[in-house]
């Protein structure tokens, strides 16, 4: 039987790497809010001989959630892997210029979504699935103030979850990826020197690697 892998995030950067490092094992149902780049990501997953179910969705959004849990339920009933790469990156700035609209939006796709998935999702893992997170620890650094504070609010709820199931099940992970030439990391440093940074393709593979995967 064909294995499952959700990734909240699926649609570029690390999220699109790890569903094509997946695709020949797992049946990948991929989660993200820009169509055509599931359907580009569906296009590359094909190529590789593998299968993808397309959910253009958003995560800050409770009944979307339910009813993607739903389906995956009725379908196949359970998850063996779900992965969380999805991320909101507000624009730098000193905390005493934090942006109310920015806040708010970092609060819901970095944190509030977290608070909402990992109940909805807890009922498709057994004891033996998986559920990884990827951490991104900028949390007090200069100019860092709404990513860092809400990433780390993220992760939190994360290693928590994570100290309750090593008896019971699943199998909580918290990764930290190398620095990688991602969309959202040029947000935070234009013009740095992007061929000096891992490639995603390679770092999904160690990061899956350190799985087992």
């Amino acid at each position: 039987m064909t294995k499952t892998a959700l990734i909240t995030g699926a649609s570029r950067g690390l999220g699109a790497a790890l569903a094509e490092a997946l695709a020949p094992t797992h049946h990948i149902i991929a989660v993200a809010r820009t169509t055509g780049a599931l359907e580009e990501l569906d296009d590359r997953i094909k190529a590789k001989g593998g299968s993808a179910t397309l959910a253009p969705m958003d995560i800050t959004v409770p009944q979307a959630m339910a009813t993607l849990c739903r389906g995956i339920h009725d379908r196949w009933g359970t998850l063996d892997l779900w992965l969380h790469t999805a991320i909101h990156a507000a624009p730098l700035s000193p905390a005493h210029f934090t942006d109310t609209r920015d806040w708010e939006k970092s609060i819901a796709v970095n944190a509030t979504a977290t608070s909402v998935l990992i109940p909805y999702i807890t009922p498709l893992l057994s004891p033996e699935s998986q559920a990884v997170f990827f951490d991104d620890p900028r949390a007090g650094e200069k100019f860092f103030a709404t990513y860092g504070a809400t990433k780390a609010a993220q992760i939190a709820m994360a290693k928590s979850w994570q100290a309750e199931t090593v008896k019971t099940g699943p199998r909580v992970h918290v990764l930290t990826p190398a620095p990688m030439p991602t969309a959202t990391r040029a947000r935070f440093f234009p013009g740095e020197d992007r061929d000096a940074l891992a490639n995603p393709a390679d770092e999904a593979a160690r990061l899956l690697g350190e799985l087992s995967l």
